[in-house]
């Protein structure tokens, strides 16, 4: 299947370049019917690019010397190109190929051979799915939340109104956005009942976050264990998929303790919040669970991480799902 995925990304992607390759040669057509110099020029260059290739093999003698007189030639064409170019007000870059992605050149790999990050997102969005959590994007967002939803009034003994509470993990939620290139290490662990916010506010980074062309991966506990559990005892040769828990630039875990819970469980959750720790990759975490309900269900190695590596962030107040 991964193989499959592959081929079609990549045949995609010699799309776009036959596609950039097209408008290139409409906008060359352009320019040439514009200013007929321009063609002239460009013919001369290829004409003494030729030439040289036959000087060199033609002429073993003093072959610094003849490079340097060509390269001068050269050097000269393209200084009486860019002047047409200015002179007829044509960016400098209209006679070059545009790349959707400038990175990898819409090759989907990079210079040393790895993954580009489009590649990598396109990885994603077919490997997860994320076709449903696209729409969900467009209206759980920073700028569709709705702070006035959550109540002005004190709230079973806290300190501070739902209003309040929320108003400070909004800002910490904003800031894990505007900041997440930063060097510091921030991860964040939500929790708190259900219908208060904590997804939402997953999307919201989520959106945030795939704006900047950041690879995001959000999956809830419980298919991110069936994946791995797939990969050890049935599909040893998938790793690709599980690789992504492991690589996306932001993990978001939803409903932690959804998941069944056992020695199998325990080990791959740990192994993956310490790799991404060690990696300095950031992960978010989503729970109805109380601090006390982790600390009983899960082993002291994944506690002693998420209490100490996580800013631990407190969701109360009314089932907004139930006040709607």
């Amino acid at each position: 299947m991964y193989n499959q995925i592959i081929k079609d990304i990549l045949r995609g992607y010699e799309r776009k370049r036959q596609q950039n390759q097209r408008q290139l040669e409409r906008r060359i057509e352009e320019v040439y019917l514009k200013v007929p110099e321009i063609q002239t020029v460009d013919t001369e260059i290829k004409k003494t690019g030729i030439a040289l290739s036959k000087a060199l093999i033609n002429h073993t003698e003093n072959p610094q010397d003849l490079l340097a007189t060509f390269k001068n030639r050269l050097d000269q064409l393209r200084q009486d190109k860019a002047i047409l170019l200015t002179e007829n007000n044509i960016p400098l870059e209209y006679l070059e190929e545009q790349y959707h992605c400038t990175y990898c050149k819409d090759t989907g790999f990079l210079p040393a051979g790895e993954k580009c990050s489009c590649l990598k997102q396109q990885l994603i969005n077919y490997t997860y799915a994320m076709s449903n959590l696209t729409s969900i994007l467009q209206k759980e967002n920073f700028h569709s939340f709705n702070i006035d939803l959550f109540s002005d009034k004190p709230f079973d003994g806290h300190e501070k109104t739902p209003r309040e509470n929320m108003l400070d993990i909004l800002n910490i939620c904003e800031g894990f956005v505007f900041n997440f290139d930063g060097n510091q290490e921030e991860n964040l662990l939500f929790f708190g009942a259900t219908g208060l916010g904590k997804t939402f506010l997953a999307n919201c980074i989520a959106k945030g976050l795939l704006d900047k062309g950041k690879v995001v991966v959000y999956q809830t506990a419980f298919k991110i264990l069936e994946i791995l559990q797939d990969l050890r005892f049935h599909n040893p040769q998938d790793k690709e998929k599980a690789q992504l828990l492991f690589d996306a630039e932001l993990l978001i875990i939803d409903d932690l303790g959804t998941e069944m819970t056992n020695t199998f469980t325990n080990s791959e959750l740990f192994n993956i919040i310490n790799s991404r720790l060690l990696s300095n990759k950031k992960t978010i975490i989503s729970t109805n669970l109380t601090p006390a309900d982790i600390g009983e269900r899960y082993d002291d190695r994944i506690c002693s991480r998420l209490f100490s590596k996580y800013t631990v962030l407190k969701f109360y107040g009314k089932d907004l799902r139930w006040e709607k």
